[in-house]
């Protein structure tokens, strides 16, 4: 049995895989029978690649199908072909899976689908084996979370004709329950691809209005009299129907159509499955055993799994939960045997989750959510509907028509009442009094049957908002280790879940945030739970003699507890039952803890989230066979687990320690005493109710007199509280979004509806500021407009010059038009190409001003920008700064950072009043941003940045809270000696520079009074060129000025100067008035506030900040107009949206009016931790990326100007039209080869290395000895050549490989001090938003093609280098694989083997053109490589004299690499790192880094 335990500092998956025993992978790998697995789990492949080659199917597939080297396949397309394999190697009979997993990927990395089925389906022809095959390849690559409908856009008629062929595939056939479950999973995948046309389209038709003809004539009836709008729709529709029947000559049976009959023939197939396929055998009566057909069981989760995404979301519920209620679904699934089963947890919950979209709180058919009191108010209405049938029609039931509503509306109630009734009443009722359900249904002669469907109609369900306020934000044992509801990390996307899915479209805001609460909470518990299973095992518990738990050991995040006491249970507040506040103690000893772990300990601060933990480990160990069967918990000896918030910690002597409310002046704090220390906590009070509740009733035991365990988590990692808190507040407010956002944040109207042509008050004139570096510039930016040019008077103006501004159209054409990414946008066809020519152009009239002067001194001068914006560019600056929704998207190196720079530049000029918010994903962003928003002319004074990034800002003025109250406090210093100086120079004793108000009263008493007697002099003296100069009346206050300010030669000119001068007076005096509430307010923190709250223009933050304290913001009364979002791609949905919601409302609406998102959805998303929360609930899709998918229009950058022309077109063929500026264009360094290398860009294929490629050291690990060998020798040629460390960075695609090859860099680079560890090993993921000149890649698979089958991380990996990329992989698995098609196909024109150009010795220069291949020499393998390096290492070493001491010195390196588990520490991210640090040749060291570290070199993150 392998263990991996995650406590040696060499542990491959410590913060993926727990504290207990993995399953090894099966032996033989392609068995008939499918391993069994919990819901959703499978072990990685054990398939060789030699397997893979020897496989028939390989054989098969390479004599029909596979173009290799640009040839055909040998054989023609046989129908037959597909049977076969459909038949011996699709087709499962027996067992739980529905398919054979391994086949279908086998048949999935040979391209089956793209080159086979699909070229050659004919929808007249095409066999059910063919069809059925193609269902099963599209299901694979969504299980893959691949691109799936891709290969279909090149017919898309056809495509149509294919969709159809599925929707009657069933007509006339039985299918098997996995061939059941199959059309089923793809049915759920196309209902979840509505941003397709063609999908859209053909699966839409089947849940629209003509599915009502399967409705029982009395639930018609009903819906009818429920929506009198549909009539009118009905009878239009059903004369349509008619007329098309007509048209075709078919006699017009509305209810044979596969729209009308579709979803309930598939819920009565369910219906029957669910009632006679679930339990296959009765077996032996006297047992009551009964035998679980798996497959069965799966099929009725799947089942559920469709329903729920059918009823979440609106175009498909408005038409179906009717269907789904005429059939009474869930009161059939409750009564189910399945339901109550052990094996049917995961179908039960899905039930629940079922019933809870069932019954949501919704006008289905307008969409409007209802609010509590008016989901109550139906709901009365309905139950005194009810009680006047019973009164009128049911004596039986009189008493219920009599009795209030309180009394009778709850479930075991109304069963009561409804057990008087007779089977033949009870039927009359519900069939045809009420019509809940047909009379012809077969379950009708169930007595239980109907009263579950009177009791789900009629009972009062508990609002939502009651049950999201009840429940406990911290995750307890019981749902921490539900496999069904947070799997392990190896889900592989076979089964479904019991969790939320976001995808395109969401019932209402309360369905989004309850959806996102949902998955982050847990998301969150699965962490909360891997970081119990990494703690609790270092404490070493047993039973000690008199039977109690005792730790042998220690744990760095973990601590025994010495005393556990709640010390206040406060009462409930009205209308809950609930505690309003749970406090506790908790005492503890660090004593045994050495200096580190102690301080760590001591700095536990308010607010931190702690966890009490109950271990009881068993008397015994538990043997082998015992410990696989236990669970984890088990495992541990773990009984409960409760969460709780830090309020205080005291030292031994009672002192309180990390008080930051004031209650300890700072010069009064001393040093802790004693070892013990006492934390007091606040307990969740809901879960603490729960707990209560349940020893009261069912005698539990009572947990919180059981803990004897605390434990502490990362604080960066520690914030889900806080997080869960804000989105449980917003789901306590109501009209929360912008109503210009509303429709569209939900995914449903007009995609455009918030672009800012269709918004209203539109700045008509916006003063471009420095945007146009010269006139041209303004004309090639707008090369759809004859560009007039203007002064202030309307004279047209020969020779402008900037600033400029311009009057803007109401839609711009041309490239500054954002397009939707699924469709070409309404407002520009991209076919007016032909029309260029035939129509004049449109004018744009540009005003050319003259600024006024700023003033006399250099720092009054406006810092200008550099940067020459492209048109595409432009057109995201315009629709930055106009009202509504932008979205823009940045490929790699397009300058996303200088445009939304100049996005806020602009806004501030023009919208001087108004305050924008930045967020960023990371603090490294968000420095980037801030620090070129400070090279702009945006005053200082005007920009915050909170949070914990700010100390690491390059430069010298601190942005952060404190920081500028205190430059707030020195420039009031500094400016009121100013004006001192002008009283001096003005001859006025007193002291008007005392403070900030004497200062407000010299201004108006005799500055600005002599300002306006001056004015007035001047009025009829313009003649006199000396007059100004003569009359100024601060002459004297600027005789210091660098430049004399006058100059007497004419009155305009010095008239400017001196308006200038006055210009510099008031802002100094403006300046002071800013500052005088600084003056006022004595404290720190109030000071701070008022910096956030009102005086700032800018605020910055990272989404986590936004997020962790929404609640202070809205306390201060925190306001902004405009959000600016970067990287938005990579940032969670809901951490996108909250930071929308920062601000309270304004009179009913939000103060919002600019919503800038900026990111690139071609690169990787936000990273989620498990892969089912990833893959099944789509969770890392941000709301970005799901924007882009409805359709909505973006602006897309299409100039990059980060990477050589050749190395750009690896990956921009994923973008529109994707070009290349000038520079990457003129620069020499650009036109140069690399120095030793044929190529500028290569693929090298990497042979078997000592007999193996790829290997899993422990499940879900990979690493390949070859390619991190041959990697390592690479970067030691280059660095022998001369190419500095700092500039070559060492990516992979696995963490496995990563360690690998910083393992082969310690015993090969770090030695040699001329030699040296590269700028950075670390992943493709971690390396995205950076860059670097060369970057050598390693892909690692040689089985399966893996994760870079997402084609957003083949876009990051090609992206990262500038001038040269080199990719070591397995070129016969990557060049097979559809979706990277387009990148390999141009690597592969190249040869496969590395070119090396021998006879150029150095780095430093090369006449050679970058398309020149020189001589090159092309190694064979990795071995030869290795040679290469050895001969030059010979060579260098000769030539420093020093050959002798270098032989003799390899022995002793290689005996001191062997054991590098002493040189091991665990990073940050919880993986073993190394620390290097080398002398380099000129005697500096540098350190190799942890992922999450930035290079002092050349770590400055880049647009990504």
């Amino acid at each position: 049995m392998t263990k991996v335990y995650g406590t040696g500092t060499y542990d491959f998956k410590r913060h993926r895989v727990a504290e207990y025993p993995l399953e090894p992978p099966p032996v033989n790998p392609v068995s008939d029978k499918p391993l069994e697995s919990k819901p959703g789990s499978n072990l990685p492949s054990s398939i060789t690649l030699s397997e893979i080659q020897q496989d028939r199917l390989t054989k098969i597939a390479e004599e029909s199908w596979i173009k290799t080297g640009g040839k055909s396949p040998e054989k023609p397309f046989d129908p037959e072909v597909v049977k076969e394999i459909y038949a011996t190697e699709l087709k499962v009979v027996s067992g739980r899976k529905p398919v054979p997993l391994q086949r279908v990927m086998v048949l999935e990395v040979s391209q089956y689908l793209e080159n086979y089925l699909w070229p050659n389906f004919d929808p007249e022809t095409a066999s059910f084996e063919h069809v059925m095959s193609m269902i099963l390849m599209i299901n694979e690559k969504f299980r893959e979370n691949v691109a799936a409908w891709i290969c279909f856009h090149d017919n898309e008629d056809l495509f149509k004709k294919f969709l159809q062929k599925v929707l009657r595939l069933k007509e006339g056939r039985d299918l098997t329950i996995a061939e059941k479950t199959n059309y089923l999973v793809f049915m759920i995948n196309a209902f979840q691809s509505l941003e397709d046309a063609v999908v859209n389209e053909t699966v839409l038709s089947l849940a629209g209005l003509q599915s009502w003809h399967s409705l029982s004539y009395g639930r018609f009836q009903m819906e009818l009299c429920l929506q009198p709008d549909l009539i009118k729709k009905w009878k239009r529709l059903s004369k349509k129907w008619a007329a098309e029947a007509m048209s075709k000559g078919e006699q017009f049976d509305p209810s044979s159509s596969p729209e009308a009959n579709f979803v309930r023939s598939l819920i009565e197939e369910f219906v029957e499955v669910l009632d006679h396929g679930v339990f296959a055998d009765e077996g032996d009566d006297t047992t009551g055993f009964q035998v679980v057909d798996d497959s069965s069981v799966l099929y009725c989760e799947r089942f559920m799994e469709f329903l729920i995404d059918m009823l979440n979301q609106l175009p498909t519920r408005r038409y179906l939960r009717p269907l789904v209620a005429d059939i009474a679904v869930v009161a059939k699934c409750r009564l189910s045997v399945l339901y109550k089963h052990d094996k049917g947890k995961l179908f039960a919950q899905l039930v629940d989750l079922l019933q809870f979209y069932e019954k949501f709180e919704i006008k289905d058919h307008d969409g409007t959510q209802l609010t509590d009191d008016e989901a109550l108010q139906f709901h009365y209405d309905r139950f005194m509907a009810f009680q006047l049938l019973a009164f009128k029609k049911i004596p039986k039931l009189r008493d219920v028509a009599l009795a209030n509503i309180g009394s009778v509306h709850k479930s075991s109630d109304l069963r009561r009442r409804l057990s008087a009734l007779s089977l033949e009443d009870l039927r009359d009722v519900v069939c045809s009094k009420l019509k809940l359900v047909s009379k012809h249904d077969p379950w009708a002669d169930s007595k239980d049957f109907l009263t579950e469907v009177v009791v789900s109609s009629f009972e009062k369900q508990q609002s939502q908002k009651e049950a999201i306020n009840a429940l406990p934000l911290y995750p307890n044992e019981q749902i921490m280790w539900d496999e069904s509801v947070i799997p392990s990390i190896n889900y592989s996307g076979e089964g479904c879940l019991a969790l939320p899915k976001l995808n395109l479209q969401f019932l209402t805001l309360h369905d989004y945030l309850l959806r996102n609460f949902n998955l982050f909470r847990l998301e969150s518990t699965y962490e909360i739970r891997e970081d119990i299973q990494e703690a609790v095992p270092h404490l070493l518990a047993h039973i000690d003699n008199e039977g109690d738990t005792a730790f042998r050991g220690w744990s760095r995040m973990a601590v025994p507890i010495n005393g556990f006491k709640i010390s206040q249970v406060k009462q409930p507040n009205i209308g809950e039952e609930k505690p309003s506040s749970v406090t506790a103690e908790v005492t503890f000893n660090i004593k045994s803890y050495r200096t580190q772990i102690r301080s760590e300990w001591n700095s536990l601060k308010e607010h931190d989230v702690l966890f009490l933990l109950c271990i009881r480990p068993s008397f015994e160990p538990l043997g082998a066979e015992e410990a696989d069967k236990a669970t984890v918990p088990q495992r541990l000896g773990l009984q409960y687990v409760r969460g709780c918030e830090v309020i205080d910690i005291r030292d031994e002597e009672g002192n309180l320690m990390n008080d930051f409310s004031g209650k300890v002046k700072r010069d009064e704090w001393k040093p802790p005493k004693g070892d013990m220390r006492t934390v007091t906590v606040a307990l969740d009070a809901a879960q603490y109710h729960i707990d209560v509740t349940d020893i009261a009733e069912k005698g539990a035991e009572d947990v919180y007199g059981t803990f004897n365990v605390l434990m502490r988590r990362k604080p960066k990692e520690n914030n889900f509280k806080a997080i869960l808190e804000s989105i449980r507040d917003l789901m306590n407010e109501y009209c929360i979004v912008p109503e210009w956002l509303h429709n569209v944040f939900l995914g449903y109207g007009n995609p455009s509806a918030a672009q800012w042509p269709n918004m209203p008050n539109l700045l008509k004139t916006v003063d471009f500021k420095d945007t146009f570096l010269d006139a041209n510039h303004l004309s090639e930016s707008f090369p759809d407009y004859e560009v007039s040019f203007v002064n202030s008077d309307g004279d047209e103006v020969l020779d402008p010059t900037p600033p400029f501004r311009i009057t803007l159209p109401k839609t711009l054409k041309g490239n500054a038009n954002a397009l939707s990414g699924n469709k070409i946008s309404e407002i520009n066809p991209a076919d007016n190409a032909d029309m260029v020519d035939v129509s004049p152009k449109e004018k744009l009239i540009v005003e050319a001003y003259t600024p006024p002067d700023p003033g006399p001194y250099p720092q009054d001068q406006p810092k200008q920008n550099s940067v020459k914006f492209t048109p595409t560019q432009v057109g995201a600056i315009i629709s930055g700064i106009q009202p509504g929704l932008t979205m823009v998207v940045g490929p790699p190196g397009t300058g996303k950072t200088d445009t939304a720079v100049q996005i806020l530049n602009v806004l501030y000029h023009n919208c001087p009043s108004q305050r924008t918010l930045i967020i960023t994903h990371s603090n490294q962003a968000l420095n980037d941003l801030f620090e070129k928003i400070m090279e702009r002319d945006v005053p200082a004074r005007y920009l915050l940045r909170l949070g914990q990034g700010e100390q690491e800002l390059a430069t010298d003025l601190d942005f952060s809270r404190q920081g500028r109250v205190n430059a707030m406090l020195v420039r009031r210093l500094e400016l009121l000696s100013e004006v001192e100086r002008l009283a001096r120079s003005l001859q006025i004793p007193e002291d008007v520079g005392y403070t900030c108000e004497t200062a407000g009263y010299f201004w108006l008493l005799h500055v600005y009074s002599r300002w306006e007697l001056f004015l007035a002099a001047c009025a009829g003296n313009e003649n006199n060129p000396s007059f100004v100069q003569d009359r100024f009346p601060f002459k004297e206050f600027f005789s210091d000025t660098p430049k004399p300010v006058f100059s007497g030669e004419s009155f305009e000119k010095d008239m400017r100067a001196a308006k200038g001068c006055f210009s510099h007076l008031k802002t100094v005096f403006q300046e002071l008035e800013e500052c005088r509430a600084f003056e006022l307010l004595k404290s720190t923190a109030d000071r701070a506030n008022y910096l956030m709250t009102k005086q700032a223009k800018i605020v910055a933050m990272t989404c986590t900040h936004a997020a962790l304290k929404r609640r202070d913001f809205l306390k201060l009364g925190f306001k902004y107009d405009n959000l600016l979002m970067e990287e938005s791609a990579q940032i969670l949905e809901i951490e996108t949206f909250i930071p929308m919601l920062l601000q309270r409302q304004e009179d009913g609406h939000a103060r919002l009016k600019r919503c800038i998102l900026i990111g690139d959805h071609h690169q990787l998303p936000p990273v989620v931790k498990n892969m089912a929360f990833q893959k099944y609930s789509h969770m890392d899709q941000s709301l970005f990326t799901r924007f882009v998918r409805l359709g909505i229009p973006y602006i897309e950058l299409n100039a990059q100007g980060r990477a050589r022309p050749s190395l750009a077109k690896l990956y921009n063929w994923r973008y529109r039209d994707l070009g290349d500026l000038s520079i990457v264009k003129e620069l020499p360094v650009f036109h140069r080869a690399n120095a030793g290398f044929s190529y500028d860009y290569q693929l090298i294929n990497v042979p078997d290395y000592e007999g193996r490629g790829e290997s899993t050291p422990s499940p879900w690990f990979y690493q390949n000895q070859g390619e991190a060998e041959y990697i390592v020798s690479v970067y030691i040629y280059m660095r022998l050549l001369g190419y500095p460390a700092n500039k070559i960075s060492i990516l992979t695609t696995y963490n496995g490989q990563k360690l690998l090859i910083r393992d082969v860099i310690n015993r090969r680079c770090v030695p040699y001090p001329f030699i040296g560890p590269p700028s950075k090993v670390t992943t493709v993921d971690k390396f995205q938003g950076q860059q670097n000149d060369f970057i050598l890649l390693s892909l690692v698979r040689t089985r399966f093609v893996g994760h870079l089958r997402d084609v957003r991380r083949l876009v990051v990996a090609m992206s990262r280098a500038r001038l040269g990329l080199y990719v070591f992989c397995r070129r016969s698995l990557f060049e097979q694989c559809y979706e990277l098609q387009p990148t390999f196909q141009l690597l592969l024109k190249r040869p496969d083997r590395l070119g090396l150009n021998l006879s150029e010795n150095t780095s430093a220069y090369t006449d050679r053109a970058v398309d020149e291949v020189g001589n090159p020499y092309f190694v064979h393998d990795v071995e030869e490589m290795a040679h290469i390096v050895h001969d030059r290492m010979n060579e260098f070493y000769k030539a420093q004299g020093v050959y002798e001491q270098y032989q003799n010195n390899i022995p002793q390196i290689e005996e001191g690499n062997q054991d590098m588990e002493s040189d091991s520490v665990v990073g940050e991210d919880g993986e073993s790192e190394k620390t290097m640090q080398p002398e380099l040749v000129d005697g500096t060291s540098t350190e190799m880094e942890v992922d999450n570290g930035v290079s002092t070199e050349n770590g400055k993150a880049d647009d990504n």
